[in-house]
């Protein structure tokens, strides 16, 4: 039986999707009230950031990867206009309800599906930009997502990996703390779920560090890779490009 981890935890690799699922259907109401809670706003500016990074450009085609709550999708669609197309997805359903209904809010009407970023059920070479916000740390095969993200790319294409990473060591200390006695504390106190919250923490500290990402991406098939540390490499952004 092949194993993978769950936070700290050890499970099932068959078992670790159900597990991700019900942390996410229990935190999506109150998915962006906790983001922007957790990160004092800093999300929003990494996400601009992001954006800015990738450039996309008027008629460009996006493919929006465990797009949620929709933050990244909006910002895609007004940059690429009519004649581009952002497709919002996310493997949770839950979550992608939350980001459909709020783009509807807005005015805003986006191809949205539920899809596994492991079988990505679109032709080769199709888009132009990638994007993965928050989302890779959670997936089971991470290394079968970036091949699969490098085949749906377009040559030249580039892929936006915006993840957690690790801290610069002078704040280990303080960032550990927070992380694992005021999370805990604002998800039992916000969003009514304590250990969602728990298995964030953990989830950071079991995904790969930024040059780890880094190789992991260039063994997945894209010729250059480059990292921007975000908030002393509390977030990374690694961006890629299809050659």
């Amino acid at each position: 039986m092949a194993t993978t981890h769950f936070g700290f935890k050890t499970v099932d690799e068959q078992e670790k999707a159900r597990h991700v699922r019900s942390v996410f259907d229990s935190v999506a109401p109150k998915y962006d009230v906790m983001n922007d809670l957790m990160s004092a706003g800093l999300h929003r500016v990494w996400k601009r950031y992001t954006i800015d990074v990738a450039n996309p450009r008027p008629g460009d085609q996006v493919l929006d990867i465990a797009g949620g709550t929709g933050d990244l999708s909006l910002a895609f669609a007004r940059r690429v206009g009519l004649t581009g197309r952002v497709v919002h997805t996310d493997i949770n359903e839950a979550m992608l309800r939350e980001g459909r209904s709020r783009l509807l809010d807005l005015g805003v009407v986006l191809p949205t599906m539920v899809c596994d970023a492991e079988k990505l059920p679109f032709a080769d070479e199709s888009f132009h930009i990638v994007t993965v916000a928050f989302g890779l740390r959670n997936m089971t095969h991470k290394d079968q997502a970036l091949a699969e993200m490098r085949r749906v790319l377009k040559p030249g294409g580039k892929l936006l990996v915006l993840e957690f990473s690790r801290v610069a060591k002078p704040l280990e200390k303080a960032y550990d703390w927070y992380s694992f006695k005021v999370l805990p504390l604002l998800g039992r106190w916000v969003a009514k779920d304590e250990d969602s919250y728990r298995y964030l923490a953990e989830s950071i500290r079991m995904h790969p560090g930024q040059e780890e990402l880094r190789q992991m991406m260039k063994t997945a098939g894209f010729g250059h890779v480059d990292v921007h540390n975000l908030s002393a490499g509390v977030v990374a952004l690694h961006m890629g490009i299809k050659c």
